[in-house]
């Protein structure tokens, strides 16, 4: 009796394929880990250097800021005007719709990629792009955005694209 119940008790042996298959496993995760952890390593240090530079403009662009700000005081308390100078960019959103408006005006609004209310862009001024303002002025709302705004929208506008786009 008491060999038969011994012999249910014995646990089958494990087939060779399914051991060698464990250790297969085993080494290739021990051997991504590795891989994983180098590749950290070598991207931390480019990532330490974008870190820093970036450190720096953004250093440089508040002192320069500031600078304006502190110039533009002085000559107002010395009585002077102080002339900024004068911005690259401009952002612009149009205001009203395009139903009976000339062929010109449409024409410009499509150039600056405002076909619909409340769209905006951002433009660099040159002569010819503000022509193109002065021309769809009453139908558009536009200035000059500082560094911060511009950035933000920039990127917030950037992540919505993201999140829009379909993943497969």
């Amino acid at each position: 009796m008491e060999a038969v119940l011994e012999k249910k008790r014995k646990v089958p042996a494990v087939p060779e394929t399914l051991k060698e298959k464990r250790r297969n496993s085993a080494e290739l995760k021990v051997k991504r880990f590795r891989e994983k952890f180098a590749l950290k390593r070598l991207q931390k240090a480019p990532r330490k250097l974008i870190y820093e530079k970036a450190k720096y403009y953004h250093k440089e662009y508040r002192q320069m800021y500031r600078r304006e700000i502190r110039m533009a005081r002085m000559a107002r308390k010395a009585g002077n005007s102080d002339m900024p100078a004068e911005p690259k960019l401009t952002f612009a959103m149009q205001i009203r719709g395009i139903n009976s408006v000339s062929p010109k005006v449409r024409k410009v609004l499509q150039l600056l990629r405002l076909c619909q209310i409340f769209n905006g862009t951002f433009v660099k001024l040159k002569k010819a792009s503000i022509n193109m303002l002065r021309i769809v002025e009453p139908y558009i709302a536009w200035g000059y955005p500082n560094l911060k705004s511009a950035n933000s929208s920039s990127t917030s506008a950037a992540m919505e694209k993201s999140v829009r786009r379909e993943l497969p």
